[in-house]
């Protein structure tokens, strides 16, 4: 199962119409080929496979972070990186 946890817009390329998030202090290039709304440094979108899918309020962002930020602190370490594992298997890599 993927999930798509909302990501931060950190820059924007509009040459090549991609965009650097941040996904839980992670940074990642994705698309924004896909998104039918403006987007702008600063908002939140949801990513999935590379793309920008949705823009989403910020309030409804930070408290999706909260929680997933929760259950990552209370999951082994083991399952963490089985987490890690299957993400990357979302991305179609």
């Amino acid at each position: 199962m993927c999930l798509s946890i909302p990501s931060k817009i950190k820059k924007i390329d509009k040459e090549n119409n991609i965009c650097t998030v941040d996904t839980m202090g992670v940074e990642r290039s994705a698309s924004l080929d896909l998104i039918d709304q403006e987007v702008n440094i600063g908002d939140y979108v949801l990513i999935h496979i590379g793309f920008a899918m949705n823009k989403i309020d910020e309030d409804d962002a930070l408290e999706s972070l909260r929680l997933y930020q929760e259950i990552i602190d209370n999951m082994e370490q083991e399952e963490r990186q089985k987490l890690v594992e299957e993400s990357e298997n979302c991305e179609g890599r």
